[in-house]
């Protein structure tokens, strides 16, 4: 018989080739369904959901896993968790009231630092990455403890570290470690968040008294959402456009947004000091252990020494001096200061992932349903869906957790050295990794739960009570849509500044060395390579997550020029912002790729660096599938290596799944930390434990 090309064009070949197709995908959907008698071959066998499919398994190492994972402050971590393990009066109960709650999370903080001996603020400046551990470790323990500690620390205390002077330092940082001084970080306000600079809250100086007169104009001017404010602050960093007099017509000169010390009770009887008022937020989504208030200002006075003025200074004449030329300036290196909340945001949401991650999969493990005829029930995990929801989430949460450690140890240089190339890298870096690991990791909590069916929705189980606290993560410390613009604009910075021959910061790098290459006409051959080889080479999977950023930025820079001559830059960038941000997540992937492979590849331990590979190989491929169009919209895939990339993304789903006891154990968290009856490491225990609290 004479054999038929695919593309030839006898249509009677074509139907031939169509119901051959068709009888293949039946015959295997059947066969998956009512496995034949004598079992499946090759790597069909592999990808059955039998029980009794072989399973090309690696051997992992879980404690050099973990050790590798959990780095240098293992040890700091554990003394948290070791501390509120030894004081189940600290732990906080499923049930329990908004005012309890924030009287308990007043508890816990001060015991994690005068009995636990634990001073998370000491470590704010000089060693930001044991901070930031501390701030996982507790926010894993309840986090409204972690916001409420954020608050007290990295934002009460931050600001008077980094916009302050010696003087502040020395007259506050004491109280603020002990927490004898508790403080808040009053910058949001009723009708101002993300627009900091539009802010209405006026500090007026008074020459005649030598002081500042802090004043809300209006209703909107009101300071809102402030931790700490409702119940227990003494303090607040009030920013407020500083006003001051002049002799001309305008009365008064307007020097930008600044940050003051203002105090807001009495140390000794908590009650608000005179024209400072004090209202409570109330019942919250979450975090109900942190107390948000709002605080209005009628002409409240504070001595000059009260501006921070690292920044910009009033002298006793009234006259304003700064070393830095502009208002746009000093309020740009104003907020450089204060970038470690998001830091400390995204670092933190990971540890939430890695929890909801661990109850989740160990559950899925446990859980058995159904299975072939006759045959007994298989766990739900070996089930194909579960795997796709649950797997690329598991490697996803491997790859933030190395981001976002790098994150850290760029922000701990950058404190260090003040490099200003660094500090614009760490900007954008920490907006976008905050911005696109909140979102993700509040995404898969809906997911985690819904994958544990009826079970995940028991309070006791956690998934609620983690995803109403973690929720506002993408929106406090700058709302999520906002930070990933201000990636597209530095990416757009760096695009111009690639064709204006001038340097690019480190994250940028590969926009220099090769754009040429990445705006090219992709290479017919290579968009046809299927095999395993190429498609889990390590520089395959980076160039084209890079390619695919590189297209979105070359194009959206031509759209903005285009549209700006009609609409100008405002009426621009509006038009195209659905693009600018798909530019800054597909920007953000390549960063958190790049990370990984590093990753893998700085592993000592060689199991170790097998199970991270499969973990990185499948977090690569899961994304690219995940935006398969835009590859073949531009030919960079063919219809066959396309075909190729999903199978072996669900090739590796499998792979993980073999390995996901090993890999989720390897995150280190005792059950008293995770707290999930049902995602307990000792699945023997898991129903017996759960069953208690119901009272059997």
């Amino acid at each position: 018989m004479e054999s038929r090309q695919p593309n030839s064009t006898d249509p009677t070949a074509e139907i031939v080739e169509d119901s051959t197709a068709a009888t293949r995908r039946i015959e295997r959907l059947s066969s998956h369904l009512n496995p034949p008698p004598g079992g499946f071959d090759g790597a069909e066998a592999e990808m059955a959901l039998a029980p009794c499919a072989g399973r090309a398994k690696i051997d992992v190492n879980t404690e050099q896993l973990s050790k590798y994972m959990r780095g240098k402050y293992r040890d700091v971590q554990q003394g948290v968790y070791d501390y509120f393990n030894s004081r189940p009066e600290l732990q906080t109960p499923i049930e329990i009231s908004k005012d309890d709650h924030r009287e308990l999370c007043m508890r816990q903080l001060m015991g994690l630092v005068t009995e636990a001996g634990i001073r998370p603020f000491r470590y704010v400046v000089d060693d930001p990455a044991r901070y930031f551990a501390i701030l996982e470790a507790v926010g894993s323990v309840d986090m409204s403890l972690g916001i409420k500690m954020g608050v007290q620390f990295s934002l009460w205390g931050g600001s008077v570290v980094n916009l302050g002077t010696k003087k502040h330092i020395d007259k506050y940082f004491e109280g603020i470690d002990s927490v004898e001084y508790p403080g808040c970080f009053a910058m949001t306000e009723l009708h101002h968040g993300s627009n900091v600079q539009g802010i209405q809250t006026v500090a007026t100086f008074d020459p005649m008294n030598d002081e500042f007169v802090i004043d809300t104009p209006n209703d909107g001017a009101i300071k809102w959402w402030i931790g700490n404010a409702a119940v227990h602050g003494k303090f607040a960093t009030v920013f407020a456009k500083l006003m001051l007099p002049t002799h001309d017509t305008k009365g008064v000169s307007d020097m930008g947004v600044h940050a003051f010390i203002v105090p807001i009770r009495d140390m000794k009887t908590n009650k608000p000091l005179p024209g400072v008022q004090i209202h409570d937020c109330g019942h919250k989504v979450g975090l109900n252990g942190v107390d948000n208030g709002a605080l209005r200002f009628r002409s409240v006075r504070i001595p000059r020494e009260n501006l921070l003025n690292r920044f910009g200074d009033v002298g006793r004449d009234g006259k304003y001096t700064s070393s830095l030329p502009s208002i746009n300036k000093r309020f740009a290196a104003t907020l450089g200061e204060l970038v470690g909340g998001r830091v400390g945001l995204a670092y933190s949401s990971v540890g939430v992932l890695k929890i909801a991650v661990i109850i989740a999969v160990r559950y899925s493990l446990l859980r058995q349903q159904f299975g072939p005829p006759k045959q007994p029930e298989i766990s739900i995990l070996d089930y194909q869906s579960q795997q796709h929801k649950l797997m690329p989430m598991l490697a996803s949460t491997y790859a933030f957790h190395f981001a976002t450690s790098h994150l850290v140890a760029k922000y701990a240089e950058m404190k260090k050295t003040h490099d200003e190339e660094l500090v614009g890298d760490v900007h954008a870096l920490s907006a976008g990794l905050k911005a696109y690991v909140t979102s993700y990791t509040a995404k898969s909590l809906s997911i985690c739960r819904e994958a544990c069916g009826g079970h995940g929705y028991a309070a006791v189980n956690r998934f609620g009570s983690l995803r109403n606290d973690h929720d506002i993560f993408q929106t406090f410390e700058g709302d999520n849509t906002v930070l990933l613009q201000q990636v597209a604009g530095y990416l757009l910075k760096q695009y111009k500044e690639k064709f204006q021959g001038g340097t690019l910061a480190v994250t940028w790098n590969y926009l220099r060395d090769s754009m040429n290459f990445y705006l090219s006409q992709p290479n017919p051959v290579t968009a046809r390579w299927e095999g395993q080889d190429h498609l889990r080479d390590p520089k395959f999977q980076l160039d084209a997550f890079r390619y695919r950023t590189s297209r979105l930025l070359q194009s959206v820079a031509v759209r903005l020029q285009k549209h700006s001559k009609t609409l100008g830059s405002f009426g621009a960038w509006n038009r195209c912002l659905n693009h600018l941000l798909t530019l800054a997540e597909s920007h953000i992937e390549s960063v958190i790729l790049a990370k990984f492979i590093d990753a893998v590849r700085r592993c000592p331990d060689e199991k170790s660096r097998a199970a991270l590979k499969l973990l990185c190989d499948l977090y690569a491929m899961d994304r690219i599938w995940k935006d398969i169009g835009t590859y073949r919209n531009v030919d960079y895939v063919a219809p066959n290596k396309a075909k190729a990339i999903h199978k072996l993304t669900e090739y590796l789903c499998f792979q993980v799944k073999n390995i996901a006891k090993e890999v989720v154990d390897a995150f280190d968290l005792p059950d008293y930390v995770t707290r999930a009856p049902i995602g307990m490491q000792a699945a023997e225990d898991a129903y017996s434990v759960y069953t208690q609290y119901a009272g059997f």
